[in-house]
């Protein structure tokens, strides 16, 4: 679990790092404290990607792109075996298929027994699943309002977990009050060296970021 009071800087946390080899080896080489993968169950298999299948139709897609469904897809176990001994992944888990927190978990026993890993979702459930573990960190993930009203009543019920939130539902009011029941609060989708100083003035413990550049900033240049 994190404890922000050892820390000396924040969390800094690669978005989606780990859905790509290519960014993978970047975030590691940055040193980031965390780095994101999307693991969807599928078929029988935990694919890393971020695209949403669209039906029995052979395409992958995103907001703003589509993807050829029929491509070989990097899954878990290739990623675990890829990642260095050091570097902690943050696995956030997709999807609704019940199945996905215990294969998840005989994955990593399999590849990377031991090894400390975090785990997030914004379907809680899948949260609650394994956040008993000493290897894991867990964070509940906020992005709609709906999720933010019911945050505090989650975590009264689970203990002094961590928060991953939208960082549009953040403001210095918001990050108090969660920060009362939670043991660190991360916000995700920040973009700019602006957006991260507003945040952690209002006392966010770390940053979640596409852009390793801001990342490699926040772990060395931020006072």
């Amino acid at each position: 679990m994190i404890d922000p009071t050892t820390r000396t800087r924040p969390i800094a946390i690669a978005h989606r790092a780990g859905n790509q080899l290519a960014r993978l080896r970047a975030a590691e080489d940055v040193g980031v404290d965390y780095v994101e993968a999307d693991v969807w169950l599928h078929r029988g298999r935990l694919e890393v990607r971020h695209e949403k299948t669209l039906g029995p139709l052979p395409v992958l897609w995103d907001r703003w792109s589509l993807a050829q469904g029929w491509a070989p897809r990097f899954d878990l176990a290739q990623l675990v075996q890829s990642a260095r001994p050091e570097t902690v992944l943050l696995l956030d888990l997709k999807g609704v298929n019940r199945r996905l927190p215990a294969l998840l978990l005989e994955t990593l026993a399999e590849h990377i027994p031991g090894r400390p890993f975090a785990v997030c979702s914004q379907n809680w459930d899948f949260v609650d699943a394994v956040r008993h573990r000493p290897d894991v960190t867990a964070f509940y993930s906020v992005g709609k309002p709906w999720q933010l009203r019911a945050l505090a009543s989650r975590l009264d019920r689970v203990g002094r977990h961590s928060v991953s939130i939208k960082s549009s539902l953040l403001d210095a009011a918001t990050v108090r009050a969660i920060k009362e029941r939670a043991a660190a609060v991360v916000p995700w989708r920040v973009r700019t060296p602006a957006q991260v100083r507003q945040l952690l003035d209002w006392g966010v413990d770390g940053i979640n970021a596409d852009d390793l550049a801001l990342l490699r900033d926040l772990m060395t240049d931020l006072p």
